[in-house]
């Protein structure tokens, strides 16, 4: 049903064709599940294992391989296709086990109901499935209930509900039976609704059912989940143009390579093997399994700093995120209300300290201030705690106990760091009897034996209690409120709660007995004690993580379903917001178009009181721009989100299973400094897949060149296609996944994000390496063409002895490269060749692995090798060790251009 909240409650039953005190029969609940079917969540169709895996086979590089193994196997060059395709499968394999490890949010949004409510049926309350549940049945609500449906109240008495993970609320929401007049209130203002998925944290009610299954919010929710595909990261676009420039090349040069040939008189069928084997000169084959070992490594890295990692390449992403939209509640704050403010007359005290033990202190004007000893300063705190119904204990092993209405629990918790119990006030001035408290009085009062008499405490909204008291409590005890002390005590009211502060005030009256009619009537002519003011408070980690963010060129946004003085209270606190930034309430994001909405996005720092459809408009917004969007939440409502934003970061101890179930990666500890180590870690991942990938691309254009030009030269093929392929899976592999544990270099934090149509080697880049790369392939044919012709010791000069010297030479050569490529923009002889131990182990294992397999029998006939003497293999490793100032060369070089750019 549309608009149930702006309809009386008759209007409501009318139109279901139900009756709030009978309820429907059971013979038309029966119809109506058979009309609308059951109260559950429909799940989108789940990929089969099978399928998974036949999707990792997608990525163009991945083809080009797979093209290239079916080329080698026709020729009879069975080694070469079985190595490649053991390392397409190997990278299959571990994105399929990476996917099967994901939780499922529709899972656990079906958890999140109850699986039995009470209903009136034939006019008598049942308990039945809450599957059952149709439109028109009438539900009996009471406090530690899960609402399983969408419930139009028909009756409220003091009942709050929790709605923090729907709407991000972050008190429970006093609920009322009353109609609302405005129709586009927004979800978190509909006192008179009741939402699947929320708590029921205090008092009781009646309900009639207006939507179940997927017409409920919560099902809106999870249909947005259903439609939001899967995107590619920008390290997958980034990674698939590499790889398809890499086989235009490879086309071009083979095309180059046989027509050449066939017009020189060579055979066809020696032309194309020939050209098989430039192709896989110019493959970088390991390049996928490479950065898929890589992001594994970075996942386990990340665990280890409380951020776990639920697709391999969301990794990178967040190190390139430009934007970070978060959640308020539980994310930047604590989730739990906290006394920040006591106001009296002619007193205000600063309350410090968050979190459940009485561990704090009151301060006046940043001095220790002793309450005790100050009487108004007892009597605002008897107040609060004697005219409360939470609990709070202190237990022997330094734990702590909080029960019933946050907004309640943080005011014993304060009259605690004050030296105050209310197990001891409740022993000395026990409760007589109560006024509950409703939402149209706005208050509750409390009736205590206080000596002789009866004191009556009332608790509620300053507007009310200082309409209704005529005298303040002073120093000098009870004097009569004139319109100057009224109007102090309301500028202080109105200061705090402009501050974003949920403020509640105090009053008292005495009475000479215990009254036989207790009501309202007895709330007037009361004594104003004070002001207590709460807020749910920023983490203490919060702000210098958002100045982290600023630092690192990372724009920070706050969206909540909170009030937008809240919100804003939280924004300024943590460093977000400032006097001239600019917010949106849901309403006012209502009015805009997405094309005006882009107009201002990026001036936009705070959103308040937004539905998820909204937050995922936002998202929208800033991607638009071509920004990389991280989202954080914990929340129901932030799933959505969560899920359309390039990476989504969920709570892990706060978060519900929908939002961790949404997300791309989860925080362990709910800290929001984590995201920024998160960021920090991802840059460095990207940073070194870069590394590895450049590493590689050099190793392919000097195999390259040396395949090349030895053909367009007329002399003998330098290397066959299985010791290419060797040289490409095996040797190459080692150094390059240690490069991709390389630590973060000094200004990783301090550089602006990267755009997302940043390739990953940029035009500079790509003159670097071709130059490094020609001169590796120039070196290796050198070695080839020397061992041709000369014995050096060995037995007689030969083409085979030539392969296997050029072969060494070109390993050596591309190891000995992979230290300097490690310091990407220092010399390696001034930061060190000792920063990364596990690339100095891959490059020893790598060398001594080449220098074996020349030796082993059968090894070396597999790869086509021969023995060769001291002489030979020092000579290949002499010309090999070139490499390494030509890097540095290279490196000089391009640092000049960047300086005069």
């Amino acid at each position: 049903m549309d608009k149930a909240c702006s309809k009386t409650s008759k209007e409501v039953l009318s139109e279901l064709g139900s009756s709030a005190a009978h309820g429907l029969t059971a013979g038309e609940a029966a119809a109506r599940l058979k009309e609308y079917g059951p109260n559950l969540l429909i799940e989108a169709a789940k990929k089969t294992t099978l399928q998974k895996f036949i999707d990792q086979f997608k990525e163009f590089l991945i083809v080009l391989l797979m093209v290239s193994a079916a080329i080698s196997a026709v020729f009879g060059e069975f080694g070469d296709a079985i190595a490649i395709m053991a390392i397409v499968i190997l990278n299959a394999a571990i994105g399929v086990i990476q996917e099967n490890k994901a939780e499922n949010a529709l899972e656990a949004l079906k958890k999140m109901t109850n699986p039995k409510t009470r209903v009136v049926r034939d006019g008598r309350p049942e308990l039945v499935d809450s599957s059952s549940l149709v439109p028109g049945d009438i539900v009996l609500i009471d406090a530690g209930d899960i609402i399983s449906a969408d419930m139009r109240l028909i009756e409220s008495a003091l009942l709050r509900i929790d709605e923090a993970a729907l709407t991000g609320e972050s008190v429970p929401v006093e609920k009322s039976s009353e109609m609302i007049c405005d129709e586009d209130v927004s979800l978190g203002d509909r006192r008179n609704m009741a939402y699947m998925g929320t708590s029921v944290n205090y008092g009781r009610g009646k309900a009639v059912v207006v939507s179940t299954g997927m017409g409920t919010e919560v099902g809106h929710i999870a249909g947005m989940l259903q439609q939001e595909g899967e995107e590619r990261t920008p390290l997958q676009v980034t990674l698939d143009k590499l790889g398809k420039m890499l086989g235009a090349i490879c086309i071009a040069l083979c095309v180059i390579v046989f027509i050449a040939g066939l017009l020189r008189g060579e055979e066809p069928l020696v032309m194309f093997m020939t050209a098989v084997s430039l192709a896989v000169a110019a493959i970088p084959e390991g390049l996928p399994a490479i950065v898929t070992i890589v992001l594994a490594i970075g996942v386990q890295r990340m665990a280890r700093s409380n951020a776990i990692i639920r697709r391999l390449p969301a990794v990178e992403t967040l190190g390139s995120a430009s934007v970070i939209c978060s959640d308020k509640t539980g994310t930047l704050t604590t989730n739990k209300m906290v006394v920040k403010h006591v106001e009296y007359h002619g007193r205000l005290l600063d309350v410090t300290g968050i979190g459940d033990l009485p561990e704090g202190e009151f301060l006046e004007d940043g001095v220790a201030f002793r309450g005790k000893a100050d009487e108004a300063f007892t009597e605002v705190f008897k107040c609060a705690m004697l005219c409360n119904d939470a609990s709070y204990e202190l237990f022997g092993d330094g734990s702590a106990s909080v029960t019933g209405d946050p907004t309640e629990a943080c005011m014993l918790i304060a009259g605690a760091k004050a030296g105050f119990w209310k197990k001891d006030m409740d022993a000395s001035w026990p409760r007589l009897s109560e006024i509950p408290f409703d939402s149209e009085r706005k208050r509750m009062s409390t009736l205590h034996a206080v000596d002789s008499r009866v004191r009556m405490y009332t608790k509620g909204a300053p507007d009310e209690l200082l309409r209704l008291s005529t005298k303040l409590f002073t120093d000098e005890g009870a004097v009569e409120m004139d319109d100057a002390l009224r109007q102090g005590m309301d500028d202080a009211y109105v200061r705090m709660a402009e501050s974003g502060m949920r403020v509640l005030s105090m009053s008292y009256k005495d009475l000479p007995s215990l009254p036989d009619e207790i009501g309202p009537h007895l709330e007037s002519d009361m004594v104003f004690l004070g002001h207590i003011a709460m807020q749910d408070p920023a983490r203490k980690e919060s702000m210098p993580a958002v100045a982290a963010c600023h630092k690192a060129g990372i724009i920070p946004v706050m969206i909540t379903g909170d009030h937008k003085t809240t919100a804003l209270s939280i924004a300024k606190q943590v460093g977000i917001a400032d006097g001239k930034t600019r917010s949106l309430s849901g309403k006012e994001l209502d009015k805009l178009s997405d094309t005006e909405l882009s107009g201002i996005v990026e001036d936009v720092r705070v959103y308040a009181r937004v539905s998820p459809e909204h937050k995922m408009r936002i998202v929208d917004a800033w991607r638009a721009k071509g920004h990389i969007v991280a989202m954080t939440g914990d929340g129901v409502n932030d799933a959505p989100a969560l899920k359309k934003a390039d990476i989504g970061v969920a709570m892990g101890i706060t978060g519900t299973d929908v939002a961790k179930g949404a997300a791309d990666m989860i925080l362990t500890d709910d800290n929001f400094a984590t995201i920024v180590k998160a960021v920090e870690e991802g840059r460095t991942i990207y940073s070194n897949i870069r590394k590895s990938v450049q590493y590689l691309i050099r190793c392919n254009i000097g195999e390259i060149v040396l395949v090349f030009v030895s053909i367009l030269a007329g002399i003998a093929r330098p290397l066959h296609p299985i010791q290419i392929l060797w040289v490409n899976l095996i040797t190459d592999s080692m150094p390059a996944i240690a490069l991709g544990v390389d630590p973060p270099e000094k200004g990783t934090m301090d550089m602006r994000p990267r755009k997302q149509k940043d390739p990953v080697l940029g035009a500079s880049h790509m003159a670097r390496l071709a130059a490094h790369g020609i001169m590796l392939g120039f070196v290796s044919l050198a070695t080839f063409v020397l061992g041709s012709r000369y014995a050096f010791g060995g037995a007689a000069p030969g083409v085979e002895a030539a392969r296997t010297m050029c072969l060494l030479t070109l390993t050596f050569g591309q190891l000995f490269t992979s230290l300097s490529v490690s310091c990407s923009e220092g010399f390696i002889f001034k930061v060190g060749i000792l920063r990364n131990q596990f690339l100095l182990k891959a490059i020893l294992i790598s060398g001594v692995l080449q220098l074996t397999v020349v030796y082993i029998p059968y090894v070396n006939s597999f790869l086509r090798l021969v023995p060769l003497s001291a002489l030979q293999v020092a000579i290949s490793a002499g010309l090999a060790l070139l490499m390494i100032p030509v890097a540095e060369i290279l490196k000089i070089k391009g640092r000049a251009r960047k300086d005069r750019r």
